[in-house]
Formats: C-alpha cells, sequence, structure tokens
C-alpha cells in the first residue's frame, strides 16, 4: 500500500459528461463513477417561469464523477478536466482532490493500487 492513490471529484453541468469521459479516456483513466447530483454555488440557483408565473429554482441539476487514481499523474488529471470544462462562466463546477488510504475490491480482497486494475 506504499503507492500514493488520489481521490477526484468533479462537480459540473451534465451537457459536458461526453467530453470528459473522453479526454480522460485519452490520458489512460480506466474507472469512474458518475451520479446525477442537485446542488448551487455562487449563482444560487436561477428563475423560471411555469405558465407565466416566476419560480425559483434554488437547486440545478448536476453531474458528480468520482475518480480514484495511483498511476496517472494528479496534475495531468486536473489539466485534463480543467481544459475540457472551462468557458469562463459561472457554473463550470468544481474540483475536489482527497488522499485515500486505501481500496477494497470486495470480491477478491484485493488492496491499493491492485484493487483499482
Amino acid at each position: 500500500m506504499s503507492e500514493a492513490m488520489t481521490k477526484v471529484d468533479i462537480i459540473t453541468s451534465p451537457n459536458r459528461l461526453d467530453d470528459l469521459i473522453d479526454a480522460l479516456n485519452k490520458i489512460g483513466v480506466t474507472g469512474m463513477t458518475v451520479s446525477n447530483v442537485l446542488g448551487c454555488g455562487v449563482q444560487r440557483g436561477h428563475k423560471e417561469y411555469y405558465r407565466g408565473m416566476p419560480v425559483d429554482i434554488k437547486l440545478l441539476s448536476k453531474i458528480k464523477i468520482e475518480i480514484v487514481i495511483c498511476e496517472v499523474p494528479v496534475d495531468l488529471l486536473l489539466d485534463t478536466v480543467k481544459s475540457v470544462l472551462h468557458t469562463g462562466n459561472i457554473g463550470d463546477g468544481k474540483i475536489f482532490v482527497y488522499d485515500v488510504m486505501n481500496v477494497i475490491r470486495i470480491s477478491n480482497g484485493a488492496e491499493g493500487k491492485d484493487a483499482l486494475k
């Protein structure tokens, strides 16, 4: 378990997912978990009109991508994500980076780097 492992969570708009997956595959990211989530950031939602009446939408539809890496350099992954998702507008998303102490594959008991294969 001496290999450093890093978890990266990416939250962004759903319409950017396919481009991001393609770019991550090109740099060798072999696995990820993708979830539909709701959230708000700086923009605090937005106003829509339903039958002519204004409705405040406080939570926006987002995608959360969770990746654990040990062989792909973290800087390469972060640069790739930023280059694909950056538009310069509010709502591009956020990236969270964490150290991972261990990974265990339940089916065969493999741990650490071996569990990510």
